[in-house]
């Protein structure tokens, strides 16, 4: 007789978020043989929606349920209230996409895989960071990659998206294959795959665990969008359909530095003083890169694609403290900044479908005249970028110079604030160009008129102001919410 063999228990509920969006992912590939074209578009996006939203809330569930330091699945995944949390911050994120996505220009024959290429990402995402060893963590990195890759490329009747698509393939497998090569000397070295068994196998220091260790956190800061990593983010922002890169911009930074800090902090502990260094220099050279250059951007995704460098050098911040503070930091930056990055690229496509072109400085003006709440909901995402009070961006920086201070980094405070100071200049000049410059001096009018009220876009964009805005009042819960997260990392 053949003996029976052994399977390991499987946690089902920890795969609740991830399964909610793979199941709806077939779903929505069945829409796309078997729908009639009609229903096709409006179909797709419930499906999607519903998805995002079952999945934001088995995570907010899986976030009350689980307990610090629970693995699921055969130590595959990590079940416990760091990945939940961002696993709720996905799920909005991807809901919210939706929303901007529903009256976006494309051809009808895709609309169905969009979704589900939408939703196949977020469930990557959603597995990415859960995972608790280097087999999973490359797994979930491929995952929501791929869907990404094609996402980026999809509209082949806009200009630059295949050329978008095709840069962020090259430069993202580039940097996945550093991370795959960084993980296997860590493997070669310690011959463990588990995040806090490579800790216990005592190889800190050693040559091919610092090479190892080097490669994982630039494979991790091409995700980030960190610079010098960081090639892809402007042309890809650009050319990808604006809902995609309103995705991109908000759920792969946080699903990118959730596991950084992670990894980061459970596998390689005694290598805390090489790691937090090489950190701190990505931290300094994100925020000068990021602002310097989008002072010179005239293209409003450009600025914002530049924008979303800056702040993961402020993010960084926060991972190269390396104490709770700063992972409580770290997660509620995320906060605001995924809805304010949501937001404001919402609102560029807005502008993009009134116009028919891409959006500039130059033609952006007049829109605070025309649209009135997407003018005010556009300042108050800038303003919430550049940290002013009555905006969660105020208590996001203040909190990750908080753990900066508490670590001893005082010259990251330092390169913040004149980061912060340089800023002012892109962000207050969005705001300049809605309301100070009239759009009947430049003869621009939007295409068919007037433009037609888009109830979705303008429900999302609603949805981010709230967060922006009340991540602000209501701080000490969500400052609470936080930590409670943060208190399943080893720190």
């Amino acid at each position: 007789m053949i003996a029976a063999i052994a399977k390991p228990h499987v946690d089902w509920f920890a795969l609740s978020p991830s399964l909610a969006l793979i199941s709806v992912t077939g779903v929505l590939l069945f829409v796309a043989v078997l729908a009639p074209r009609a229903v096709r578009k409006p179909l797709s996006a419930f499906l999607a929606f519903g998805g995002f939203i079952a999945s934001f809330v088995f995570a907010i569930v899986l976030d009350a349920r689980s307990a610090d330091g629970t693995t699921a699945v055969h130590d595959a995944i990590f079940r416990d209230k760091w990945s939940a949390l961002a696993q709720v911050l996905l799920a909005g994120s991807g809901a919210v996409a939706v929303l901007i996505s529903y009256r976006e220009r494309m051809r009808d024959e895709h609309i169905a895989e969009y979704y589900a290429l939408l939703t196949a990402a977020g469930a990557g995402m959603a597995f990415f960071v859960q995972a608790s060893s280097l087999l999973t963590l490359f797994l979930g990195l491929e995952w929501f990659s791929i869907a990404l890759y094609v996402l980026t490329a999809i509209d082949i009747d806009l200009i630059g998206s295949l050329e978008a698509g095709l840069k962020y393939l090259i430069i993202g497998a580039f940097g996945s294959a550093t991370l795959l090569f960084g993980s296997a000397l860590v493997y070669g070295i310690t011959g463990e795959l588990s995040f806090d068994r490579i800790a216990a196998a005592g190889h800190s220091h050693d040559v091919m665990t610092v090479v190892g260790l080097a490669m994982i956190i630039a494979g991790l800061a091409f995700k980030a969008s960190a610079a010098p990593f960081h090639m892809w983010t402007p042309d890809a922002y650009q050319g990808a359909p604006t809902p995609v890169t309103a995705f991109m911009s908000s759920a792969t930074k946080i699903a990118a530095l959730v596991v950084t800090y992670r990894v980061l902090v459970t596998a390689f502990p005694d290598d805390q003083n090489l790691w937090t260094g090489a950190i701190a220099a990505i931290a300094i050279v994100s925020l000068a890169w990021g602002n310097i250059a989008a002072l010179l951007q005239r293209n409003v995704k450009r600025i914002l694609a530049y924008s979303s460098i800056s702040h993961a050098g402020f993010m960084l911040i926060g991972v190269a403290a390396a104490n709770a503070l700063g992972a409580r930091a770290v997660m509620f930056y995320l906060i605001p900044y995924a809805a304010m990055s949501l937001g404001a690229f919402a609102v560029v496509a807005a502008r993009e479908r009134e116009l028919g072109v891409p959006v500039t400085l130059h033609n952006l003006a007049g829109l605070g005249w025309e649209r009135p709440f997407l003018g005010i909901a556009m300042w108050t995402f800038m303003l919430g970028m550049l940290g002013f009070p009555v905006t969660g961006g105020f208590f996001g920086k203040f909190y990750v110079f908080a753990a900066a201070y508490d670590a001893g980094w005082w010259w990251l405070i330092v390169a913040g604030v004149i980061a912060t100071m340089i800023s002012a200049y892109y962000y207050l000049g969005i705001v300049r160009a809605m309301y100070f410059r009239e759009a009947a001096e430049l003869q621009l009018a939007p295409v068919g008129g007037a433009p037609n009220p888009e109830l979705l876009l303008s429900a999302g964009v609603l949805i981010c102001v709230v967060v922006t805005v009340g991540s602000f009042f209501a701080v000490q819960p969500l400052i609470d919410v936080a930590k409670d997260a943060a208190s399943a990392l080893p720190l």
